[in-house]
């Protein structure tokens, strides 16, 4: 037996204004969240963005193609419930930073690292006032107290929307430092991703590229940059952005 596949019933999707943000309507039907929660988000520029994707369904609604209503769905029905567990999560990356764990050699490898995560961590003791402490090896070590303090306020300051961002930002690229550059915009978002990927990139480049391999890199890149576009979104001005 065939799955069942919801159909399109609507002509056209546009952006409300409700209270408390924006919502979307199919025709005169509001959208609601899987779990049939009001769909209502921060920005006009995202409920456009969330009415453009589903203008854009065919026949058959596929959610794969969906991603802005799908992140809207999670920061409504996961986010906002577990915010301080979401938070934690995020910032337990602040002990383990990519960025502070270096190779022993070759020493090219060393160099490119160096070249690349130094500005980071120096950007996030100018912005933040954390100087996290770099180490050679894999081996863990623990991080400066006051200083995971800073960076675990600094997430759980986020709103719902934002944390649902910085949650696959930082998964994605193993590095809290990298998430809150990329909310901050320290540096282009691409810029960001392959800073994340030396290590790979390197290991392709002595060893050759592997077909699965690169397309699991590719697949983490949409997903890097389109966290970067949620979270734009979630805080994009209003006025740039007329409703129709």
């Amino acid at each position: 037996m065939s799955e069942w596949k919801a159909k399109r019933f609507w002509t056209r999707a546009k952006a409300t204004e409700e209270p408390g943000g924006h919502g979307v309507a199919l025709d005169a039907r509001p959208v609601n969240t899987p779990g049939k929660t009001r769909l209502i988000v921060p920005t006009r520029a995202m409920a456009e963005a969330i009415a453009a994707e589903w203008d854009a369904q065919g026949a058959e609604i596929n959610p794969n193609t969906m991603p802005i209503t799908r992140s809207a769905n999670s920061a409504l029905e996961k986010v906002n419930h577990q915010h301080g567990a979401v938070a934690e999560m995020i910032a337990d990356y602040g002990d383990s930073d990519l960025l502070c764990y270096r190779a022993v050699s070759p020493v090219e490898l060393v160099a490119r690292q160096a070249a690349a995560w130094d500005p980071l961590l120096d950007w996030a003791e100018s912005a933040l006032g954390v100087r996290l402490g770099v180490h050679a090896g894999v081996m863990h070590h623990p991080q400066d107290g006051a200083a995971l303090e800073k960076l675990r306020a600094e997430v759980h300051a986020q709103d719902n929307f934002a944390l649902t961002a910085l949650h696959d930002l930082v998964s994605l690229s193993g590095s809290l430092v990298i998430g809150l550059a990329a909310i901050r915009d320290a540096q282009p978002i691409d810029n960001l991703w392959k800073t994340s990927r030396i290590d790979e990139d390197w290991q392709a480049e002595i060893w050759g590229e592997d077909e699965e391999a690169t397309a699991l890199a590719m697949h983490k890149a949409e997903a890097f940059l389109h966290a970067k576009r949620f979270f734009d979104l979630s805080r994009a001005a209003d006025e740039a952005h007329p409703l129709s």
